[in-house]
Parts: structure tokens; C-alpha cells; sequence
């Protein structure tokens, strides 16, 4: 890949392994720019599990993976003190949010007191057990999914913990030129399970990435810019089909968004069109409509299009 920038790696790495999903490649890539965390809604066999192993491949650092069940217990998560009689001593045993990504596999199958162990972590890069706090390595990187369609034996999640990601992203069925691609490499021996056959190394080192990320906040906004940004997630607000409109949390998700999403087209100014383009990604999943809107068929991805259609835009 040459002298790509890791941004360029990352993307490139990602496009060649998982087909059709480019909107989930960005998607992803904005988040562990950002420093944020994604969460990932699709049906099942839509890739979500293999971009995240992809992803955690292309960085070469720790991987974590938990399978959230209904018996899932909070200390499964982030770990727990263990008593060795023979040394009459406590020690730690560390959980498998220890990692620098970690997949949280269909989220929504654990109740609500587990799915809190991952707020701490995700918000503070910190987990506290019996009372002792102990830090996560960095980067950090929370990649949760979900099954929209199956609702017997999930827990929606609240809202505090959706605040918590900076994106959400839909997979959805590969276009048919895609899906005949997939359907071609399988025939030629490509096989998702064994990602070493596929040669999926490291691309980016951890400082590299944080490197990145650094660069990111650099990006400048132009102070018309943050008015209109401001005005977008105001608008999310005073919205007739809206309970609850986007927090201060998502404005500032909103702003780091549009300075990785500039960084990744190699700019280094974010425009209106960079908020636009991630937009949806940021806000949408943090809203709450209003039943009697939902009944009409009302969905938070057309309020934030029509916000956004609404809410003039500055000259660039």
C-alpha cells in the first residue's frame, strides 16, 4: 500500500476483505478516528462480526470478543477479584474489556444491568471492580452489534447507552453485482473463518493510530461551521416528531465526526458536506420519536434528512 497514510490502509484493508459494505467501512473508520465506538444493526450474515475481526486485524492490536447472552453477569465483562488460599492474597482477574477493540456481539441479548458494566469503559477508558479503578489500554474501541428483527430475548438498549456511541450504522443485503462477487470467492476457496489465508495483517501500529487521531482534532471548523452544526442538532430538538432531541454528547460526536470524515478525504478543514455525510451516522440513533409519529411510519433517519434539509448551510 506504499506510503498510504493509516486512514488509507484502514480503508483500503477493510474494502479488499468485506464487499458491499462501504457505508459500514466509513462508518467504522470515522469512530476509531474519532476515538469513539460504533454500533452495528443488521440482519444476520451481513458481515457485521467479520469488519470488526477485519478491523482489529488491520491495527494488529488486542482483539476481545464477548457473546452477550440473558445470563450474561456484569463481572463476565470487565472481570473480578479472585481469593488464592494459599497465598491468603486477592488478585485481579481481568475481563475481556481489557482488549483495544472489543466486539460486543449482539448487545441487545443481555439485560440491562451487564449492558451498564460497558458505560464506564466506554465513556471514562476506566472500569472499576470492588471499588478499585483500573485503566484500559489505549486505543480503545468499543464495536457493538444487533439484530433489528428479533425482538423475543432482547433488551432494547437505553438511552444513556446508545448516547455512549458515536455512530450507528445499518448493514443491509450487498447489491446483486456484490453479492455474486461474494458467491465467486467463495467458489475460488475465500473463506471468512480463516482470515490468515486471506493475509490480514497489521497495516497500523497503535501509534499510528493514535497519531491519527490526534491529527483529527486538528482539523479546522470554521466558525460558521459550528453555528451550522449547532443548528442541525438544535433543530433535532424543536422537532414536532421528536420527545427527545440530540444531547450536548451528540453535538460534540457531531463535530469530531466532521473532522475525521474531512481527515479521511485528506483535508485538513471540514466543509457542510462533511456534516451531512455523517450526520445521519451521529444523530439518529440518539433521538426518541414520538409514538404517535411512529404509528405514521416516522423514522429518526427521515427526521435528521429532513433537518438537514431544512437547516441552511454556510457558504464554503
Amino acid at each position: 500500500m506504499g506510503d498510504a497514510g493509516p486512514e488509507r490502509r484502514l480503508t483500503e484493508g477493510l474494502s479488499r476483505v468485506v464487499v458491499g459494505a462501504d457505508r459500514a467501512v466509513f462508518a467504522l473508520t470515522v469512530a476509531l478516528l474519532s476515538g469513539g465506538h460504533a454500533l452495528i444493526e443488521g440482519v444476520p450474515g451481513t458481515a457485521k462480526t467479520l469488519t470488526v475481526r477485519v478491523l482489529a486485524r488491520l491495527l494488529g492490536v488486542v482483539y476481545g470478543r464477548i457473546q452477550f447472552t440473558p445470563d450474561l453477569m456484569p463481572s463476565d465483562v470487565v472481570g473480578t477479584t479472585v481469593f488464592d488460599q494459599r497465598s491468603a492474597t486477592f488478585s485481579l482477574r481481568r475481563g475481556p474489556v481489557f482488549c483495544n477493540v472489543l466486539l460486543a456481539d449482539e448487545i441487545n441479548r443481555t439485560p440491562p444491568k451487564t449492558q451498564a458494566a460497558l458505560l464506564e469503559a466506554m465513556e471514562e477508558r476506566r472500569v472499576t471492580i470492588d471499588g478499585t479503578t483500573h485503566d484500559l489500554p489505549a486505543p480503545f474501541m468499543v464495536c457493538a452489534t444487533q439484530n433489528p428483527v428479533e425482538f423475543e430475548g432482547t433488551y432494547p438498549l437505553p438511552e444513556a447507552q446508545l448516547d455512549r456511541f458515536l455512530v450507528r450504522v445499518r448493514t443491509g443485503y450487498p447489491s446483486p453485482p456484490d453479492e455474486r462477487a461474494l458467491i465467486a470467492r467463495a467458489v475460488a476457496g475465500f473463506d471468512a473463518r480463516d482470515l490468515d489465508a486471506m493475509h490480514v495483517d497489521a497495516v497500523v501500529s497503535a501509534d499510528e493510530l493514535l497519531g491519527a487521531q490526534r491529527a483529527v482534532r486538528t482539523v479546522h471548523v470554521a466558525e460558521s461551521l459550528q453555528g451550522y452544526l449547532y443548528d442541525v442538532v438544535a433543530a433535532t430538538r424543536s422537532s414536532a416528531d421528536v420527545a427527545l432531541g440530540a444531547s450536548p454528547r451528540a453535538a460534540l460526536a457531531l463535530l469530531v465526526a466532521a473532522q475525521a470524515a474531512a481527515y479521511l478525504d485528506g483535508r485538513a478543514f471540514a466543509t457542510p458536506d462533511d456534516v451531512k455525510d455523517v450526520a445521519p451516522l451521529v444523530l439518529a440513533h440518539r433521538l426518541i420519536v414520538r409514538p404517535e409519529a411512529e404509528l405514521d411510519g416516522t423514522t429518526a433517519d427521515e427526521i435528521v434528512t429532513r433537518v438537514l434539509a431544512s437547516v441552511r448551510a454556510p457558504e464554503e
